[in-house]
């Protein structure tokens, strides 16, 4: 090539490299640009004017924005300027339906508010269409206080999956194992037959990982808590249940099975790496150490236990001893009466200060982990979900910073442990679709669910004489 051509070429190069630039970037689907992005990386990187970029369901790039606009091009731009950009929070506990039950009777001991009003309020009013609204108000409320991913317990939980999956949101739905007639089976052989038919219906669902439920030990013969784990392994699913929420629950144990509930559970062969506990109160050293070593996930939930005087769970010595640990809300009604993971945020950390009479004790940083990265950790889902990172899941969330409450931020940490509120979600994306814009919710009738749920009170108070 003579210098004349050479020279020829560098000047069209010259001439043509933005044109070049524009047709060498890739295309994805949506682009979250502008925003303080706090990924909940391994690293912890926090991006101040960042970018996520999205393709399907799935993050391919997380960096600054100035990095990846020259990068990718999008047909959707959603602009975040102003406000943080979070992995969507995810509440490990809760029973969605029994929004339509909340405030029915609180103020009551747990084991009061099962026997005496909860189980006889759902023997006289759940079915199918009782659980479809009430996860439909669940799922609003959810959305709308940026939980992007849910653990479940209830019945008729093929209905909860469909409509969690029309609303757009994650969710590990366990169907409940009881050893007494249950709104939608009579016994243990037709419980193990339709969660059988449900973990076929959801094998492979990106949004739906279906899971049996045994409720718990003081409500599960040892046939029954055997029968659901080896379902659940039998399909490869989670297993969700209740463990050590109660002290009588810890004393009947040690009483009937010489042990504590956890080391039980471990006995009879339950315990493992699928498992999923909620409360996790009255655990020992030894439990513990047991439930790290099965990798059990765990899922702290400050409001019910406060609210039903159940106890305290020591989350920093489980976090200590290499158990993760999420956060729950519980159900939405007498043992919380919300689904606020926000809410749930701050009294973890309070719950944690004043009992061990220690301000350092559980840190704003580490609850908002728990409620991201280690509550993804304790679904046995941080592979997928939890943080910002390419690879993992498009669930995101953003938090305006334009209110009263907003202002002044020096620690981002601090500020949405303590100072932020549900009411500062604006946006909510979940697998790279936008269920939430402006705080206008996109895939959830609002109005007619809340009509419906205002029927409802009408139906449940009727059916137990409270009129």
């Amino acid at each position: 090539m003579t210098f004349r051509q050479l020279v020829l070429l560098f000047l069209s190069l010259q001439f043509l490299s933005p044109v070049a630039l524009l047709s060498q970037a890739k295309d994805a689907d949506l682009i979250i640009t502008g925003g303080t992005v706090v990924t909940m990386d391994s690293s912890r990187a926090i991006y101040d004017d960042g970018a996520i970029v999205v393709k399907g369901d799935t993050i391919v790039a997380v960096g600054p924005r100035a990095d990846l606009a020259a990068k990718y091009t999008a047909a959707q731009t959603i602009d975040a300027r102003g406000k943080l950009v979070l992995p969507g929070f995810i509440n490990g506990h809760t029973h969605v339906p029994m929004t339509l039950f909340r405030g029915l009777h609180d103020d009551v001991t747990l084991n009061d508010w099962l026997y005496k009003y909860i189980f006889p309020a759902e023997k006289k009013n759940v079915n199918e269409e009782f659980v479809r609204w009430g996860t439909r108000l669940a799922a609003a409320e959810q959305i709308r206080s940026g939980v992007t991913t849910f653990a479940d317990m209830y019945y008729f939980e093929d209905a909860v999956a469909e409509e969690t999956k029309a609303a757009g949101m994650r969710g590990v739905l366990g169907e409940t194992f009881i050893d007494f007639p249950a709104p939608d089976h009579k016994n243990e052989a037709e419980a193990l037959a339709y969660t059988e038919r449900f973990l076929k219906k959801w094998q492979g669902d990106p949004l739906i990982h279906a899971a049996p439920a045994p409720h718990s030990i003081y409500t599960c013969s040892q046939k029954t808590l055997q029968d659901a784990a080896a379902l659940a392994r039998k399909y490869h699913a989670p297993i969700l249940i209740h463990v050590a929420e109660m002290k009588k629950e810890w004393d009947d144990s040690q009483k009937q099975n010489g042990m504590s509930p956890v080391q039980y559970l471990d006995k009879i062969g339950v315990l493992g790496p699928n498992v999923v506990a909620a409360h996790c109160i009255f655990v020992d050293e030894a439990d513990r150490r047991t439930l790290a070593q099965k990798q059990v996930g765990c899922v702290h939930n400050p409001s019910s236990n406060m609210m039903l005087a159940s106890g305290v769970s020591p989350v920093p010595e489980m976090r200590a001893a290499g158990v993760p640990i999420g956060l729950g809300t519980d159900g939405p009604a007498g043992s919380n009466n919300d689904l606020d993971l926000m809410e749930e945020m701050d009294l973890a950390a309070k719950l944690a200060k004043i009992t061990k009479m220690d301000p350092l004790a559980l840190n704003a940083k580490a609850v908002v982990e728990m409620a991201t990265i280690d509550g993804a950790r304790a679904l046995h889902m941080d592979k997928e979900i939890g943080s910002l990172e390419a690879g993992k899941k498009a669930d995101v969330i953003l938090i305006s910073l334009d209110e009263p409450n907003a202002v002044p931020m020096y620690d981002i940490y601090a500020q949405l442990a303590y100072a932020l509120k549900a009411s500062d979600i604006e946006s909510v994306i979940i697998g790279g679709r936008v269920v939430m814009r402006d705080r206008k919710l996109l895939t959830v009738n609002e109005p007619q669910v809340l009509a419906k749920a205002r029927e409802y009170r009408q139906r449940v108070a009727a059916s137990l004489g409270m009129q």
